[in-house]
């Protein structure tokens, strides 16, 4: 790999681009993904206030389950990731058959990875779901859910590898009407399935298989429309080694930084549910809430790191640097804004839900935390996800969240469940240092600028 930095390459282009042009470059880029990730998130929303407005366990179920495939798509999204800060780059020197090598790479890594998840949720469910709780009522909802939605598993990699290459093609919008469609599908489905055929947790998995379905086959198709980039059948099994190399060195501190944090962040609903099943549903729709509301970090992290991306891969540097400056203070921005946000809609939740009182009283606790939460979440997002990943800078992630996380939030909240039976508030307070204790570490590491990095090769 090309290690080429700031003081070797000269920027030749206008460093800055004006507030206005930046604003809407980074607004092209980052609304459809927001909007992406939004409907995304709102399966889950719906999976759970549904299931959450006739049945109270029915809802926690369903939330712990899907932590099986929260894992799967975190090691997935190592995959996406490298796809993304490689591709991004490459497209950014428009070096078209170093991202058909990509594509199929991806591709191969995500049907391994999807292939494994499927056979574990298939055949194991009811182990899976021991994991997280010890609740026989919950277990067997969850295994029910599991064993349909398996299936989908198998899709997920496919249609995640076509996203990523639209999104860094400038095909963003067209990938996030994609995924959007396959979501309103979902969502209607969950309705027809809960409310009208009564079927519960196996409807929810239903309707999400239905809509993975759609999801790939709009995707697959759309990739052989003319402008669109679609893996060719004699590439996928093709082995360029410069670029395997490339990809996995950017890859795997990704991988490790997504175990550490998927398995950590997993483990705080497992903490929950060993807390009794009032833990476990106000959990639940904390977690909703969150991810709705994350989604605003989560596609400026996106876009922002698809416009750094294209800036380093097309050798002006001076200029990847000052976007990412621009984003750091935006992060901040967004944080707050978010916290505020979740204070506002608060009172919406608690009166949306059907809950016990004492689940309603640890929901509006856990509301309360998350609002300080969600300030770490995007600064650390944006900036960790965004701008230090656009330049292969993946190792401070998974240095961070060994520290922060697996010393620090994972230890605590474990001993406030099992040794010291802290209130339930205190060990979901414990889950949540993580992401604020990272703050300072993230600055620090910004202000180094070893993301600062064209990663391309010149192809022999």
């Amino acid at each position: 790999m090309e290690n080429k930095t700031l003081s070797t390459k000269t920027d030749t282009m206008q460093t800055n681009l004006s507030r206005k042009d930046f604003l809407k470059l980074l607004l092209k880029l980052a609304l459809p993904i927001c909007f992406q990730q939004f409907m995304l998130a709102s399966v889950g929303a719906a999976d759970a206030f549904m299931l959450g407005s006739v049945e109270q366990n029915s809802m926690a179920a369903v939330s712990l389950a899907t932590q099986i495939q929260f894992i799967q798509n975190m090691i997935m999204a190592s995959v996406i990731s490298a796809t993304t800060v490689l591709g991004a780059q490459y497209w950014g020197k428009q070096d078209m058959k170093s991202l058909d090598d990509i594509f199929s790479l991806s591709l191969r890594l995500c049907a391994f990875v999807s292939v494994l998840f499927f056979s574990l949720c298939t055949l194991i469910p009811g182990k899976l779901m021991f994991i997280y709780t010890n609740e026989p009522a919950l277990i067997a909802i969850g295994e029910s859910y599991l064993r349909i939605a398996g299936f989908s598993y198998l899709l997920t990699g496919i249609s995640q590898s076509f996203l990523a290459m639209m999104k860094v093609t400038d095909h963003v919008f067209t990938g996030a009407l994609i995924s959007s469609s396959a979501v309103v599908v979902n969502i209607v489905l969950n309705a027809v399935f809960i409310y009208s055929l009564k079927l519960g947790a196996i409807g929810a998995a239903i309707a999400t298989l239905t809509a993975r379905c759609l999801e790939v086959i709009l995707a697959v198709s759309t990739s052989f429309r003319r402008g669109f980039i679609h893996p060719k059948l004699r590439e996928l099994l093709h082995i360029n080694k410069n670029l395997t190399s490339d990809f996995f060195k950017c890859m795997l501190p990704l991988l490790g930084a997504g175990l550490l944090w998927g398995l950590g962040f997993t483990s705080y609903p497992s903490f929950m549910g060993h807390l009794g099943t009032d833990a476990a549903a106000s959990n639940s729709v904390t977690a909703v809430i969150r991810d709705l509301i994350c989604c605003a970090c989560d596609g400026l992290a996106s876009g922002c790191g698809i416009m750094v991306g294209n800036e380093l891969g097309s050798g002006n540097l001076a200029r990847g640097k000052s976007h990412g400056r621009r984003m750091l203070k935006l992060s901040f921005i967004v944080g707050i804004l978010s916290a505020l946000l979740m204070f506002a809609i608060s009172p919406a939740i608690l009166a949306g839900v059907k809950l016990t009182e004492q689940a309603r009283t640890y929901l509006m606790q856990m509301l309360a935390v998350m609002s300080v939460y969600m300030i770490g979440r995007s600064v650390n997002s944006i900036t960790i996800n965004g701008i230090f990943a656009a330049g292969g800078d993946t190792l401070f992630d998974m240095y961070s969240l060994a520290v922060v996380m697996w010393a620090i939030a994972v230890p605590l909240a474990a001993l406030g469940t099992y040794v010291f039976h802290w209130p339930v508030v205190l060990v979901y307070a414990c889950t949540c240092l993580d992401e604020v204790g990272k703050i300072p570490w993230t600055m620090l590491h910004f202000k180094k600028y070893k993301w600062v990095k064209d990663l391309t090769r010149d192809r022999q």
